[in-house]
């Protein structure tokens, strides 16, 4: 006997098929991200207007499907590439505490120029005025631009342009995208499977030598964040010190034996091991920042974040671990004692520059010396100073590790040969550049 489908089975195998359809046509234009198309489950959601997605699931509409691809399949092929270059560039997972209207504004900017830029014939579209303007900004930076410069342009625009900005660049909806600061271990799984994707599909793309132009298009975002993410962080690995930490070695702890003492002895367990363990961590740690007229005001707070998240999501604090971030341009400004994780939330949260003269390198390194000769910091492993680089430098030698973070380029030949130094692209902190 046959089964008669109900309306509700019958919208799903639907929805299936026309979801079936959208990634198969840009699975023809784009081979090589065959893993990355099939790296969502289809699940359905008529609360919402359009695709959405968390990085497991696209969530859908089923009447919202039925409209489009009788109206505009083409669109629907945007929209499903849209929510997947999301993911490849890990944009729900690393707001890093920026402005979340603003940031889904320019993480729908930058996907969509992308989308704009692949010459392919399922997802061609003529641009209106509003993409013609931002994309001309865009390409007149000259470099990779990423999310993150796009969000600091975004920063100076009022309400008005705010808006118009958002209607064009709206795609998909960001419903799903997990609040940072309450990250479930799901979304973190989530990140970490669509890192293997993308780079799966990196490695794909290269062995496709006609389809490297497109491809490239759509990697070069995700370069941009993970090569600024990845190259600090490893940085900030240089001041990692060995330290015996309280705490029990699960390879060396045998509960049983434990036990057993305790019952036969009472308080004496029979075999104690050893309930500490050697762990890379940063013991005692100084960021200085440059508030100079010449160093923008958002740009520090966003390199602050990005340490701390950088520094939070590697597990590198001890529990008594000792940091101070400096305010100084030609004198100290603020001196921030950071004494746990949840002080320095706090901190950035309410952190305000404070500063505007010429920048001297000297006083936060005379500064950090007294600290020291004091026995204030008492295992300093090293100094980061972020600036732009245009200030005096001190000539002698800290007994400390110390490196100065540029905000783009700077002249060497100032930069002491006892410093190490790193440059952050004008793409990770900078301002994007509204003509």
């Amino acid at each position: 006997m046959a089964h008669n489908i109900t309306q509700t089975e019958w919208e799903d195998e639907m929805s299936a098929k026309i979801l079936g359809f959208a990634r198969n046509e840009l699975y023809f234009d784009l081979r090589f991200m065959d893993q990355a198309l099939s790296g969502l489950l289809w699940k359905r959601d008529d609360n919402i207007d359009t695709l959405a997605t968390d990085g497991e699931y696209l969530y859908y509409s089923a009447s919202q499907l039925f409209r489009v691809f009788k109206s505009n399949s083409r669109f629907l092929n945007r929209l499903y590439l849209h929510s997947i270059l999301h993911c490849i560039y890990a944009h729900p997972w690393i707001c890093n505490g920026r402005s979340r209207v603003l940031w889904d504004i320019a993480c729908d900017i930058i996907v969509e120029y992308t989308i704009d830029s692949i010459k392919k014939p399922s997802l061609e579209r003529p641009l209106g005025f509003t993409r013609q303007q931002v994309y001309g900004q865009i390409n007149q930076t000259g470099e990779t631009v990423s999310a993150p410069v796009i969000y600091n342009g975004l920063l100076d625009l009022d309400n008005d342009g705010i808006e118009k900005l958002q209607r064009e660049f709206y795609t998909d909806s960001h419903i799903y995208w997990p609040d940072e600061e309450k990250m479930p271990s799901a979304a973190k799984a989530a990140m970490d499977k669509w890192d293997k994707i993308s780079r799966q599909s990196q490695m794909e793309l290269e062995k496709r030598g006609d389809e490297e132009k497109n491809g490239a298009k759509i990697f070069d975002e995700r370069a941009r964040i993970l090569k600024g993410r990845r190259s600090y962080s490893d940085f900030l690995r240089k001041f990692a010190v060995l330290h015996e930490e309280l705490k029990c070695s699960p390879d060396e702890f045998d509960l049983n034996y434990y036990t057993y003492g305790l019952s036969l002895y009472g308080s004496l367990p029979l075999i104690e091991p050893l309930e500490s363990r050697e762990s890379v961590k940063i013991q005692e740690f100084v960021v200085a920042v440059d508030t100079s007229y010449s160093t923008n005001g958002e740009m520090v707070k966003n390199f602050l974040r990005e340490t701390y998240n950088i520094l939070a999501e590697k597990n590198s604090f001890f529990s008594d671990c000792h940091m101070r971030i400096i305010q100084c341009d030609d004198d100290i400004r603020m001196d921030l004692e950071i004494k746990n994780k949840e002080h320095l939330e706090h901190v950035l949260g309410s952190f305000h520059i404070i500063g505007g003269g010429g920048t001297d390198f000297r006083p936060v390194f005379s500064y950090v010396d007294s600290l020291v000769e004091n026995k204030i910091l008492k295992n300093l492993r090293g100094l980061v100073y972020f600036t732009d680089g245009k200030g005096i430098y001190p000539k002698k030698k800290p007994a400390y590790k110390t490196a100065f973070i540029f905000a783009g380029s700077y002249d060497e030949t100032r930069v002491p040969a006892w410093a190490m130094r790193m440059q952050i692209g004008n793409g990770d902190y900078n301002g994007y550049k509204k003509s």
